[in-house]
């Protein structure tokens, strides 16, 4: 029999239920009644600054929806999610935390690391992380860092980490970050370092090549394709990986009837058996899109919790 599906707690974005500055302890408090209600996870996903071209597709006409590519108000609050994964760590012991968007390139691999496997150990292993690129040029500018070497330097964070958990001294040669004879210590929970989840608007070569050479889990923008599945299948097994070995993570489609009000919970959850059918076994839920009560959050959790037990029992 299969397990039940695993619940995880979208807590970035949810400013229609809190303001984003004074008000963070409350996505602590919401992370540990998501744990009390059943949930699997919370996730916080990261930006550092926002530039004008955070709007260049016109604002989101519903402010409870999620935030995507050119979409956003440039004044959309983004706290540092490792520092509010930390809290929620303190506070919870059974909750995964899923460091979601984590724009790897934007710092120095080894700084990342260490901020990444320090988090992992005061959590003991309960880390996520989902490494990106990310598509703000604004951002990237503002920082400093090249926006059309994004990728190659994401896969040299990728390299280096996996030697961060490994033994010290570590030495690396690549072209962006090269250091010699560093001792990196304490590692992570695990021998291996945290989790690793990728995904992305299409399952295209980078991010199905990351997947496949580091992934624990694969957490796509919208609904992948049977193609993009069966591909993602054939490049796990042609790695002598199987596709079993992944995570699945999957979400719920909220439907507004207008630009002022939150969606209907029940016709949002009604597709994740479809999904379940196809192996996911991991599914998100941000709670501004369908209650407006920050107050409401730990029954929201347990509504949501009853519902999935009775749709996939």
């Amino acid at each position: 029999m299969p397990s039940p599906p695993r619940m995880l707690l979208v807590l970035s974005e949810n400013w229609t239920l809190t303001g984003g500055r004074a008000d963070l302890p409350a996505a602590v408090r919401w992370a540990r009644e998501a744990e009390d209600a059943g949930f699997d996870a919370v996730m916080v996903s990261e930006h550092i600054v926002l530039g004008p071209d955070a709007a260049a597709a016109g604002i989101m006409g519903n402010p409870r929806d999620y935030a995507l590519p050119g979409n956003q108000d440039p004044y959309t609050p983004w706290p540092n999610s490792l520092l509010l994964l930390a809290a929620i760590a303190s506070v919870t012991s059974r909750l995964r935390l899923a460091a979601a968007a984590v724009l790897a390139p934007l710092r120095h691999p080894l700084l990342l690391a260490r901020e990444l496997g320090t988090l992992d150990l005061i959590s003991e292993g309960r880390l996520v992380v989902q490494p990106t690129v990310s598509w703000s040029k604004d951002e990237y500018d503002a920082l400093g860092v090249p926006f059309a070497r994004r990728g190659r330097l994401l896969d040299e964070h990728l390299e280096i980490w996996a030697k961060a958990w490994g033994p010290s001294p570590l030495s690396h040669e690549g072209p962006h970050y090269p250091f010699r004879d560093v001792y990196f210590e304490p590692k992570a929970h695990r021998p291996e370092g945290p989790r690793l989840w990728f995904g992305g608007q299409r399952l295209h070569g980078p991010v199905l090549r990351r997947l496949v050479g580091y992934g624990h889990g694969f957490h796509p923008l919208g609904r992948p394709t049977p193609e993009d599945l069966q591909g993602l299948e054939k490049a796990m097994s042609t790695a002598g990986r199987d596709i079993a070995e992944l995570e699945m993570i999957g979400g719920t489609q909220a439907v507004f009837p207008d630009d002022r009000s939150p969606a209907d919970l029940g016709a949002a959850l009604s597709v994740i058996p479809e999904q379940v059918e196809q192996g996911f076994t991991t599914f998100c839920v941000k709670p501004n899109q369908f209650i407006d009560d920050p107050d409401g959050v730990g029954e929201f959790c347990r509504e949501v919790m009853r519902r999935v037990e009775a749709l996939t029992s």
